[in-house]
Parts: structure tokens; C-alpha cells; sequence
């Protein structure tokens, strides 16, 4: 697994853990994202290690992040959110304290939520 993605993962557990339960929706949001990732039986491994206790959006690697996978990060965050039901407000501030630190602009942080807020709900409406 390349390094970026190892680094979007670990950066989405704050997010799952946001309202103090990691539920089992959201874990398989995980899952399948360690396997779109490729991730080895070794990298899977550490990484579910790693979510097994709370993380905050401090814990996120920023400089391992680049342009372009604050963005996917952004996205993948919103879709999480929407795991287990609509996203608690304590999802929505882990969120807004994300595209802080991640540096990403208002105008944009904001399109790219809608965009993966209106992907969430259709795949929601799939299921």
C-alpha cells in the first residue's frame, strides 16, 4: 500500500471514533478501503491496531498528505460519516476541525462536502 493512502486511512479514524463509538458500519468502511488500497495481511493488520483506540484529528499525519489527498481524505471522511446514519454534530466539528488542519479553503472544503454528502445519500439509498 503507498504510503499516502496508508496516511488517509489513519486519518480517517478520527472520524469513526468522533462520537466515542467506532461502529461496525464504520469498520467495514475500513476494510474496504484497506483492500481498494491493497493493503498487505501486515499493513491491515497494524492499521486496525492503530483504530482500535480513539484518535483526534491532531493525531492526523499532515505532512505525509499531499494536495491532492487532503482532498480524497475530505471525501472519504464525509462518505464515513454517513456509515452508520446521518453524521452526529460532533462528526460534523471532527469534520470542520479536518479541513482546518488539512488547510483546505471554505469555498472548496464546502463543494467537496456536498459532492460526497450527495454520493453518502445515494449510496444510502442503494442499500
Amino acid at each position: 500500500m503507498h504510503e499516502q493512502n496508508k496516511a488517509i486511512l489513519m486519518s480517517l479514524v478520527p472520524v469513526a471514533w468522533a462520537d466515542g463509538n467506532f461502529a461496525d458500519q464504520e469498520k467495514e468502511v475500513l476494510e474496504a478501503l484497506l483492500e481498494a488500497f491493497e493493503a498487505n495481511p501486515e499493513e491491515a493488520e497494524e492499521l486496525r491496531t492503530y483504530a482500535a483506540t480513539p484518535k483526534t484529528v491532531d493525531d492526523i499525519p499532515v505532512s505525509e498528505l499531499s494536495f491532492d489527498d487532503r482532498r480524497v481524505l475530505l471525501q472519504h471522511a464525509v462518505l464515513l460519516s454517513f456509515a452508520d446514519g446521518d453524521p452526529s454534530e460532533t462528526e460534523h466539528k471532527v469534520i470542520d476541525a479536518m479541513v482546518e488542519k488539512l488547510r483546505i479553503p471554505q469555498d472548496e472544503a464546502s463543494a467537496l462536502r456536498q459532492t460526497a454528502t450527495e454520493r453518502a445519500k445515494r449510496y444510502l439509498n442503494m442499500r
